[in-house]
C-alpha cells in the first residue's frame, strides 16, 4: 500500500546508495599500492535521501522518491533511513534490486568517490504515484536522475511545484547538449565550485539560466542573481567527514528558500547545515 504524500510536503528525488565511508587517510590510493584507512562507516547515501533527511531534522514534511540498493548493501541502511522521519512509501527495499553503492575516501578536508549505479533512477509505480501528489516542491538530488527522468519537471510544474536540482558531478552529464536547457527549467540550481566552473558559470554568470547557488565548501556559498552575486562566508569548524555537506546546504537554503527568505539568510542557513554534516560521519543527521 502507497501511502499518499502529505499535502505541503517537500519530495526529494534521486537513487539512494549505500555508503561505505573511509575516513583517517593522509593521502589518496595510489594504482599498485594500498592504502589503510583509520575508520570505516556504512551509512545511507545519495543526495536525495540525504537532503530529505536535514529538511526532516528542520520540521519539513519530506517524503523520498528513489530507487534503493539491493541485498545486504539496502539491509546495511534500510533501519537509519527508517529513523530519519522521511516518509519512504515511494521507495519501497526490494531484496532482488542490485548493488547501489558508494566508496567514499576520505582524505583530510576533501573525498573521492567510487560508485555503482543499479536500474533506473526512479521506479516507474512510483513515478506514477508521485504525478498525483499534493505536495508544494520537488527537489532532485542528482543531475543523472533529471536527465534520465525528465518528466518528474513536468509532473512537478503540472502540480504546481516548484523544483531545485543539485549537480551531484557526473562528467557524462555535464558534457551533455540538453543539460543547460534542463537546468533552465528549475527554480534553483545548486552545483559546487567545479561543476559550476565546470558549466562556465564562474566565469561568466550571466550564463546562468536560473537562480543559481554556488557551494564552495568552507568558503561559504554564493548565489549567482539577476541582481548580482551574493557571497556568504562560513563559520570554520572541525571536519570529521566532507560526505553528504553540500546535500546538507541545500536543506538549510531550502527550507529559508520556501518561507521567502531572503538570498542571504538563506545563505547563511545552508552553511549553517553544511558546516554540520562535516563534524559527523555521513550527510544525515
Amino acid at each position: 500500500m502507497i501511502s499518499k504524500i502529505a499535502d505541503g510536503a517537500i519530495v526529494c528525488a534521486g537513487r539512494v546508495y549505500c555508503d561505505l565511508i573511509f575516513t583517517g587517510l593522509t593521502e589518496l590510493p595510489r594504482l599498485g599500492e594500498e592504502t589503510y584507512a583509520k575508520d570505516l562507516a556504512v551509512e545511507p547515501g545519495g543526495g536525495g535521501f540525504i537532503t530529505a533527511a536535514n529538511l526532516s531534522a528542520l520540521g519539513h514534511k519530506t517524503s523520498l522518491l528513489a530507487s534503493m540498493p539491493g541485498g545486504p548493501f539496502g539491509s546495511a541502511i534500510l533501519e537509519k533511513m527508517e529513523r530519519s522521519g522521511v516518509d519512504l512509501s515511494l521507495s519501497p527495499f526490494d531484496m532482488a534490486n542490485g548493488a547501489q553503492v558508494t566508496a567514499v575516501i576520505g582524505c583530510q578536508e576533501d573525498r573521492a568517490f567510487l560508485t555503482k549505479r543499479n536500474g533506473a533512477a526512479i521506479p516507474k509505480d512510483m513515478l506514477t504515484a508521485f504525478s498525483t501528489s499534493s505536495a508544494k516542491h520537488l527537489h532532485i538530488g542528482e543531475l543523472a536522475t533529471l536527465q534520465e527522468v525528465p518528466e518528474l519537471l513536468e509532473i512537478a510544474k503540472a502540480n504546481g511545484m516548484t523544483v531545485s536540482l543539485d549537480c551531484s558531478w557526473d562528467q557524462n552529464c555535464l558534457l551533455s547538449n540538453d543539460i543547460k536547457s534542463l537546468i533552465a527549467r528549475v527554480d534553483v540550481f545548486l552545483p559546487n565550485e567545479m561543476e559550476a566552473r565546470h558549466l562556465g558559470y564562474l566565469d561568466n554568470p550571466d550564463l546562468c539560466p536560473t537562480l543559481t547557488v554556488v557551494k564552495k565548501g568552507k568558503a561559504g556559498a554564493t548565489a549567482l542573481t539577476s541582481d548580482g552575486e551574493i557571497t556568504i562566508a562560513a563559520d570554520p569548524v572541525e571536519v570529521i567527514d566532507t560526505t553528504g555537506a553540500g546535500d546538507a546546504f541545500n536543506a538549510g537554503f531550502l527550507s529559508f528558500w520556501l518561507r521567502g527568505a531572503d538570498i542571504k539568510t538563506c545563505l547563511q542557513e545552508g552553511n549553517k547545515c553544511g558546516a554540520a554534516a562535516v563534524t559527523r560521519i555521513g550527510g544525515a543527521p
